[in-house]
């Protein structure tokens, strides 16, 4: 199947007992069990470990990234903070993109670092410089690409490559572009976080966020840190996410065709000092932007004179 009849149809199935075809909303803390040796036998037992319309959006969404699995929680930085969580612990060290989301920043600064793990915010547009970055007790690259709000990219696979060598996970945030312009699993990260907020949804009706992991053993390291914590997706938000996904290509396709618009606009625009877009052949990294994208996403900042 291509990309766009997996949106559709990935991680669903009828409903067993009704047959019907949209995954229901299993509104439900509990589930059953046929008895103690039987216990998760359905797969569920309480909705804060497991539900079966999140667990629905999950499947789709590691289809859609080619992960071996994917947990969904309540915003993109419950998801955030669960790969910290899951790969950090005092004293050790962690580099992260210089430029990335304000809440990304505000975590790691005024959260984490009350509990001793240390951060340094590297130019990871320069691979030299991340590697120099490196220290005996790093046990995590988290990078941001394209980075909110400059657009700055990084060179997923070569600092992948460098992950790969110290035996650290790669985890990209890869909101502003999705799996369907770019898969960061499939250049040699490890892990993809997403704020479903803004394109899985499309519609300014939830919050959400998810991780996708390339192997089941960080897939299960999250999810154990997904029920521990209580930050799991609700099943209503999953239900409309699973909705939003659908046209995720669509939308996408119309938004970045708008942006380019725009920024070619602008930067012919004699009020207009400078814009930046990675679609513009103007855009410092827009070979990269080429290279390991599909496509160049809805995101643009300009400046007036």
């Amino acid at each position: 199947m291509g990309f766009t009849t997996k949106q559709v149809h990935a991680g669903v199935t009828p409903d067993p007992v009704t047959g019907a075809i949209l995954t229901p909303i299993y509104q439900s803390t509990t589930f059953v069990q046929e008895s103690v040796d039987q216990y998760l036998s359905k797969g569920f037992s309480y909705s804060r470990s497991g539900n079966p319309t999140v667990r629905a959006l999950e499947q789709k969404i590691a289809v859609l990234e080619n992960g071996k699995g994917c947990t969904c929680y309540s915003t993109g930085m419950a998801a955030e903070q669960v790969v910290f969580q899951a790969t950090l612990s005092a004293g050790d060290h962690a580099v992260i993109s210089d430029v990335a989301y304000g809440g990304t920043y505000r975590i790691a600064t005024k959260v984490y670092a009350r509990f001793g793990v240390q951060f340094t915010f590297v130019d990871t547009a320069n691979p030299d410089a991340v590697r120099k970055a490196l220290r005996p007790n790093t046990k995590l690259i988290f990078t941001e690409t394209p980075a909110n709000p400059t657009l700055k990219l990084t060179d997923i696979a070569a600092i992948s490559q460098i992950a790969k060598e110290r035996g650290i996970p790669h985890a990209v945030d890869n909101t502003f572009l999705t799996p369907y312009f770019q898969r960061p699993l499939e250049l040699g990260a490890n892990i993809s976080v997403h704020s479903t907020t803004k394109y899985f949804d499309g519609h300014n009706a939830t919050t959400g966020g998810a991780i996708i992991c390339d192997s089941e053993e960080l897939d299960q390291k999250m999810r154990f840190h997904q029920n521990a914590t209580g930050v799991i997706m609700s099943p209503f938000v999953a239900w409309l996410t699973l909705q939003g996904t659908k046209t995720l290509s669509l939308r996408l396709e119309r938004q970045t065709a708008n942006a380019q618009a725009i920024a070619e606009f602008l930067e012919k625009h004699p009020k207009v000092a400078q814009v930046r877009y990675p679609g513009l052949p103007s855009f410092p990294q827009h070979a990269l932007a080429k290279e390991q994208a599909s496509g160049f996403g809805a995101m643009l900042w300009f400046e007036v004179e």
